[in-house]
């Protein structure tokens, strides 16, 4: 009969373990500080959610047949007809006396 009792309450403990309840922070501790720019400090559930941004959704709906492009209005060509002039950067004086690669002629 003491090893029926002792399998009972080993299975009764075992089951306990899977208890879940709400997270807390210990006890003496606080939570975390409130964010610089945050209304409210966030819930413990609230922090343990991943924003949006950090899983988006999948989208695996594959195209049914092509369609042409919906015009953009912002997609326009330079002003002056060609293509955009390029920033002209600051050169050192070592780089520009420096001796580049030999070319066979």
């Amino acid at each position: 009969m003491t090893r029926q009792t002792i399998i009972a309450s080993a299975a009764l403990l075992l089951g306990a373990c899977g208890t879940m309840g709400d997270l807390a922070p210990p006890r003496g501790e606080l939570l975390p500080v409130k964010p610089l720019m945050a209304r409210a400090t966030p819930t413990p559930k609230q922090l343990l959610t991943s924003p949006a941004e950090a899983k988006p959704d999948r989208i695996d709906e594959l195209m049914r047949r092509s369609a042409p492009r919906m015009s953009d209005r912002f997609d326009l060509p330079p002003p002056s007809g060609g293509a955009p002039d390029s920033p002209i950067e600051a050169e050192d004086e070592d780089e520009a006396n420096a001796t580049g690669p030999v070319k066979p002629e």
